[in-house]
């Protein structure tokens, strides 16, 4: 995520007020400074910054704060409330037209992602129920169109264009069009140019005079920093933006632009892409991102992501074979499947709370997804469905099949056992000690899945419970 060294930084900042039982004013003044030079690394603006930390130290170093049973909590909490103001407060939604087509203009400098970020919001909506065009208005970039064409088919939405015409007719006949072909919704790609300039400006100005669109979005990339603040503040000038969305914010970024557009141009970020494929888009939740960026996960967001992305008819079927105890290796296969729909590990344990910190370091191998699918798809149905059957020779022959060894395959079969062990106890209407230690804010138990390492912590517990056993005796 943008946010990772950014969320390392705060993190340790808070630990050393953690560690203390009670704050002092110098307490929170050195836990600020290390605030702002988090925030100043992560290219957020040095004005967006001196206001933010001069805000929360104001506030941190009142009596309440101070003489509260858990300060540092307390701090965190204040954090956590100027950083949510600060990138907006609350999810703004597109503004839509009372009656006919709702127009989206997409603006942005070359390179920024206006194409295929307009197809991800195309297809966002589409999914929703809305019926979308994308129109095809920067005839100037070599396969533009071409382009705007392929990405369009990948997410099933008409593509409107008119050629090397121009790009004021286009925009305008394209509106015509969607009214007389029932689209609701209408995303102008507009051309960028590498810098702003007066040209670019001034075609956009006709643009916006000749179809008076409902939304302005600018397009930014995330890991350009301050620049896209810069490009913000003058797209915003010419045009007056109702809207930015942001890209690449899974990127190994500063994200200082996240925290600083809103500020700067007191225009809300509204959407994110994440990601490269073209269904990687999420609605830009302020709350939610501090979260993340704070270490606290985001539950709200992974859970949608999972109802997006998780097929309900499947999941019938897997409670059926769940409740008759039949949870079987292309059972397993098919909920690996529904996993990489969702993203990569990383990102998804990130959103869990209280894992960022415990991220560093840990064996989150992507590539270990891919080899259990293959060893699974190299054993015949039969060997599916029973894996008792699997003898030495057969898991030779998988092992070749599957271009891995009998050591990666025996870990998957073991990997296997540990979720066939944890169904069989939900489907005893037993909660699994795994599930157990998840709740209680651990990690155990995720040895199961492929990818994650270890799942020692719950080995950690056999002592215990066998004292408790020997006193009972």
């Amino acid at each position: 995520m943008a946010f990772e060294g950014l969320t390392e930084k705060l993190t340790n900042a808070f630990n050393k007020l953690r560690g203390k039982g009670r704050l002092t004013e110098a307490d929170v003044r050195e836990a600020m400074r290390e605030v702002r030079l988090a925030l100043l690394e992560a290219d957020v603006s040095y004005k967006v910054v001196k206001d933010f930390v001069k805000k929360v130290t104001e506030r941190a170093v009142g009596s309440d704060v101070l003489k509260a049973l858990s300060p540092a909590q307390q701090v965190i909490k204040i954090v956590n409330e100027e950083l949510t103001e600060l990138m907006g407060g609350k999810a703004e939604s597109l503004i839509t037209a009372p009656k006919g087509p709702t127009v989206v203009m997409m603006v942005g400098l070359q390179g920024a992602g206006k194409t295929t970020n307009a197809a991800k919001l195309a297809g966002h909506f589409k999914r929703s129920g809305r019926r979308p065009l994308l129109v095809a208005c920067d005839v100037y970039r070599p396969a533009a169109i071409k382009q705007l064409e392929v990405v369009g088919e990948q997410v099933g939405v008409p593509v409107f264009q008119m050629g090397q015409d121009d790009p004021v007719k286009i925009a305008r006949e394209a509106v015509d069009h969607a009214r007389k072909h029932g689209n609701d919704l209408v995303f102008l790609d507009t051309a960028g140019r590498l810098h702003v300039d007066d040209a670019l400006m001034d075609e956009l100005r006709r643009i916006k005079d000749a179809v008076q669109p409902n939304e302005i979005m600018l397009v930014v990339d995330a890991m350009i920093g301050q620049d896209a603040v810069n490009a913000a503040v003058a797209f915003d000038e010419a045009l007056d933006l109702t809207g930015v969305m942001l890209t690449k914010l899974d990127g190994d970024a500063r994200g200082g632009a996240a925290l600083s557009i809103k500020a700067t141009t007191g225009k809300p970020i509204k959407f994110a892409g994440v990601g490269e494929k073209l269904d990687q888009i999420e609605v830009f939740h302020p709350d939610r991102m501090v979260s993340r960026i704070l270490g606290m996960g985001d539950m709200l967001s992974l859970i949608e992501k999972a109802e997006a992305n998780y097929d309900l008819e499947q999941a019938a079927k897997l409670e059926e074979k769940l409740k008759k105890n039949r949870f079987t290796l292309s059972d397993y296969y098919e909920q690996l499947l529904q996993l990489r729909k969702m993203g990569s590990l990383s990102d998804i344990m990130g959103m869990l709370p209280g894992m960022q910190g415990k991220l560093d370091g840990a064996e989150l191998d992507e590539s270990i997804l891919t080899r259990t699918e293959a060893i699974i798809l190299s054993m015949t149905p039969k060997e599916r469905e029973d894996p008792s059957v699997l003898n030495a020779s057969r898991k030779k022959r998988i092992a070749a099949g599957s271009g891995t060894t009998v050591q990666n395959v025996n870990q998957v079969l073991k990997q296997f056992e540990l979720m066939q062990n944890m169904t069989r106890q939900i489907a005893g209407g037993r909660i699994p000690k795994g599930v157990r230690g998840m709740m209680g804010g651990g990690m155990p138990g995720m040895g199961g899945l492929p990818g994650l390492g270890g799942g020692g912590h719950s080995r950690g517990r056999t002592k215990p419970n066998k004292k408790r056993k020997k006193k009972k005796r």
